[in-house]
């Protein structure tokens, strides 16, 4: 027999989404943040000329500098307010989230509740802010010194007005991240960054049909990579969707007359256990010699570094997959304690068929989520080094890169996960004052 969640989830309706009026308001929340983060996209930041920088953005172009601006829904390219984007915030999350499994104060305060989840968010925005400054002076730096400069004038003035713009943009877009997470749905950071990735998509495309309707490319060719695009896109859902289920035994118990427990449930560990990390924290490794290259005259190891690590280099895609692997494993062991977990199963009574509970159990989730972790890391591999190998062996630009497919597809995939349950709350409740209202007996007021 299906569960009650299941049958509240096939019954699923126009109707009933029309009755849910806090969901609706949610939505309509998120909708509206999401077009300020927009609008902010398109406000120049002071003491850049938008011509020149244009053109300084258009020789650049290709370069690792473009997965950011991707992020970033073309801010950066434009170098508006929102040109760092919401990506330091997410920078100083996992390194805050990394730091809390190795520093022994953090993770107490982890482990405090409310309130220590309350100090780790506060040292996480100071982060954001330290990082924030880095990369806009950095930035402000580069822009004054490179040849044909959109700088319009050079100077103490510029540098601190550019970086409080950048530096402002970003908290502003961090606050706007925290209210979509407690006001609207989904995680806002998240559906930040994925605004901006999907606000590329229609240039790309409109791009892709102009060059096979001009015959630059065959018309074959634009439907294959349709084609591709698609099959690609329900991969990374059938991955990401995937887990292996550890079978968990709950013990039977004699109470009186009565037999307690012997019921069997899983521990789902899911195959991609790090999510969109690896890819993210490789990138950005990759990019601070590339970048700072891109803005030099080329001469000096790092202008040897950035051409032979350039998009679509075979020293390029070997020196990423090797990242993604390493922050897969690394990634995956702080999300993910099998000691921890093997133990919170002992003290709740439950233990994994066939294994003896404790460190025999710690070792039996260690072995399987190694063997997944493998295919994990192949996946995301796979997926993002794809982009890459068809950008060496065709000039078709590419509107969306692996990085960006996992995160639109992890996003959209928790997003309609959030409204889903958001449903189900909605029908529950009506159930239960249906139920209250047709009850016989009840005390009379």
């Amino acid at each position: 027999m299906a569960s009650a969640a299941e049958q509240l989830a096939s019954s699923f309706s126009l109707k009933a989404f029309s009755k849910a009026e806090d969901l609706k308001k949610r939505i309509w929340f998120t909708l509206g943040a999401l077009i300020v983060y927009r609008f902010g996209t398109f406000i120049p930041s002071p003491g850049i000329d938008p011509v020149a920088m244009a053109n300084l953005a258009g020789k650049a172009a290709g370069g690792l500098l473009a997965v950011f601006n991707t992020f970033g829904g073309g801010a950066l390219s434009r170098m508006t307010i929102f040109a760092l984007s919401i990506v330091p915030y997410i920078t100083a999350s996992i390194i805050t989230q990394l730091l809390t499994s190795i520093v022994p104060q953090l993770e107490a305060l982890k482990k405090d509740g409310e309130t220590g989840r309350k100090k780790i968010n506060q040292y996480t925005r100071y982060l954001t802010v330290i990082i924030a400054i880095f990369q806009a002076s950095s930035m402000a730096v580069f822009l004054e010194s490179v040849g044909d400069s959109p700088v319009m004038e050079s100077g103490l003035l510029f540098r601190v007005t550019f970086i409080t713009s950048l530096v402002g943009g970003t908290v502003f877009l961090m606050w706007l991240g925290e209210q979509i997470t407690s006001r609207g749905i989904g995680q806002g950071s998240s559906l930040i960054i994925f605004a901006g990735i999907i606000s590329g998509l229609p240039q790309g495309l409109a791009l892709l049909f102009e060059m096979g309707r001009n015959r630059t490319i065959s018309p074959l060719f634009v439907i294959a990579v349709l084609v591709l695009a698609t099959a690609i896109v329900l991969f990374v859902v059938f991955m990401e969707r995937s887990f292996r289920k550890i079978n968990i035994q709950y013990p039977k118990r004699q109470v009186g007359n009565k037999m307690y427990g012997g019921n069997s449930t899983h521990l789902p560990l899911k195959l991609n256990s790090s999510g969109v990390i690896p890819p993210i924290f490789a990138g950005a490794l990759l990019s601070f010699p590339a970048t700072i290259a891109g803005f030099s005259d080329g001469s000096g190891w790092l202008g040897r570094f950035a051409a032979n690590f350039q998009h679509g280099t075979w020293g390029f895609i070997i020196l990423y997959v090797s990242l993604i692997v390493f922050f897969a494993f690394f990634y995956t062991s702080v999300v993910f304690n099998s000691e921890e977990t093997a133990e919170n199963l002992r003290k709740g009574g439950a233990l994994v068929l066939g294994i003896r509970p404790g460190k025999n159990t710690a070792d039996y989730l260690d072995y399987i989520l190694t063997r997944l972790t493998v295919a994990g890391a192949a996946y995301i591999s796979l997926v993002c080094v794809m982009p890459e190998i068809f950008t060496r062996y065709s000039s078709i630009p590419l509107a969306l890169g692996g990085t960006g497919v996992l995160i639109v597809v992890s996003v959209t995939i928790e997003t309609v996960g959030q409204i889903h349950s958001h449903m189900i709350a909605q029908q529950y409740e009506g159930l239960m004052k249906k139920s209250w209202s047709k009850g016989k007996g009840l005390p009379k007021a």
